[in-house]
């Protein structure tokens, strides 16, 4: 399990769950159809939890370009090693949104609106309005990146402190800052705030087969590639000085 492969597998595993849910709530005749934003909100924050389960102790769990930028920026991070990590967010991604293609395609089939379909994939803003759209995935983004550089191993007290292991449960602050972004941020957008998420599966929906497919909408699709890299550069000015 190299950095590589932590952050492909990670990032998979995140999309599988993540639009895996969208899947069972948006098509027709699942068992979850309509069940709701609570659900899809939800259904988000335990897939970040799975991915960075799995990829925390090879890789730091990036597992989102905006994180690792971020982390670079701040000095967190070697930049040596962005490209390697971004382009297996990216393989990440489309894997994983492919595979939930396969396992929903029925529903697919039986889902008449594109919308519906493309929603699965990508995201899409409630209200198209480019500078609002912007400034939602910036705010979301921020917040996560910003969070992120705070988030600290429990230690126990005394003259010197020891960190304590938390092994998998060191994963549930994350999981809850994403449920939050969600549940108050995601109303807008659909909350990419990462950009291998919302790339990596619209580039897969444009190529596979499926009925009554419509647009991948590119002239939106710029918006949650470039929005989270502003939100997530934007985090690490701040945070750098703050910490001066």
């Amino acid at each position: 399990m190299s950095q590589f492969v932590a952050e492909f597998v990670g990032t998979l595993f995140l999309m599988l769950i993540g639009n895996g849910v969208v899947a069972n709530v948006v098509l027709k005749d699942t068992k979850g159809f309509n069940s709701g934003w609570i659900v899809i909100t939800t259904g988000w924050a335990f897939a970040v939890f799975t991915g960075v389960v799995i990829a925390a102790p090879y890789s730091g769990a990036h597992i989102n370009p905006a994180v690792t930028l971020g982390l670079a920026i701040a000095g967190e991070f070697s930049w040596a090693l962005v490209p390697k990590f971004i382009l297996a967010q990216m393989l990440g991604a489309m894997a994983g949104s492919f595979i939930v293609w396969l396992m929903y395609k029925d529903h697919f089939d039986r889902t008449e609106d594109p919308l519906l379909k493309r929603a699965v994939f990508c995201t899409t803003p409630a209200i198209r309005n480019i500078g609002s759209n912007i400034m939602s995935e910036i705010i979301g983004t921020f917040t996560l990146i910003f969070v992120i550089f705070y988030v600290t191993d429990p230690v126990m007290g005394g003259d010197t402190e020891t960190p304590i292991g938390m092994g998998s449960l060191g994963a549930i602050p994350i999981t809850f800052l994403v449920w939050a972004i969600g549940l108050a941020l995601g109303g807008t957008t659909g909350y990419a705030i990462n950009p291998a998420r919302d790339l990596g599966p619209r580039i897969v929906y444009s190529i596979i087969p499926q009925k009554g497919k419509g647009n991948s909408d590119w002239s939106y699709s710029w918006i949650p590639v470039v929005a989270p890299i502003l939100g997530a550069t934007l985090a690490a000015m701040v945070y750098l000085y703050l910490d001066n």
